[in-house]
């Protein structure tokens, strides 16, 4: 099999997978993943991610123009996973969805950067919320940009999430586990109370993030 094909099949798992958890619904979402150092695979633009099949990955160069002989438009959120790719060069999967209760923080106006889930903190550290812009456009992208080297999860603005990993299955863990916490987090709030971790407590694993990214560590 070869790597191409390999990683199609691997965008539409995780597409499959944010599907059945309910994390997308109807045409909602997009994932993408580097094929090479010139060359990005992308999910097409309305296509139900529980529907979508290998073929219909979008191979685009990392200028955006899609590969001779392709027949799908790529996402409308293109320019999103463009400047990702373009400013993290560690990326190498971007995760967009529409995950209920995180997307509800979002429509809130509150991003999760409380230290509260040891989990969270250890997979993706803390979680901005990310101004709202247009989806589609550049200036989403660029309302990104001040986040991106600090950050591998986002809520937006009034919109959704992303999350962003070295592999797909990392930027999906983070997708799944953004949820997770945001669930937990409001049923503390509903009974009460939120408790947050110590400043030392969150040192250290914010510590333990960091040697774990780091591969001379």
């Amino acid at each position: 099999m070869s790597r191409e094909l390999e990683l199609r099949q691997a965008i539409v798992a995780v597409c499959r997978r944010l599907d059945e958890r309910g994390l997308v619904a109807g045409i909602d979402g997009n994932v993408s993943a580097r094929l090479d150092q010139a060359t990005l695979l992308v999910t097409p633009s309305g296509v139900s991610k529980g529907r979508i099949d290998a073929d219909q990955i979008v191979a685009i160069g990392v200028d955006g123009a899609p590969r001779a002989g392709e027949h799908e438009r790529p996402s409308s959120e293109l320019r999103m996973h463009l400047a990702i790719y373009r400013m993290r060069r560690d990326v190498h999967a971007v995760v967009h969805a529409h995950p209920p209760t995180a997307t509800g923080f979002a429509v809130a106006g509150e991003g999760l950067v409380a230290p509260v889930l040891p989990e969270i903190i250890l997979l993706a550290g803390s979680v901005p919320l990310v101004p709202y812009a247009t989806p589609g456009t550049e200036a989403l992208a660029e309302q990104l940009h001040p986040y991106l080297p600090h950050h591998d999860a986002f809520l937006l603005a009034n919109h959704g999430a992303t999350t962003v990993g070295s592999t797909l299955h990392t930027a999906l863990h983070r997708m799944e586990s953004l949820e997770h916490a945001a669930r937990i987090i409001l049923t503390a709030r509903l009974l009460g109370n939120v408790t947050e971790l110590t400043a030392e407590q969150a040192a250290v694993l914010r510590a333990q993030r960091d040697a774990a990214r780091d591969p001379s560590s």
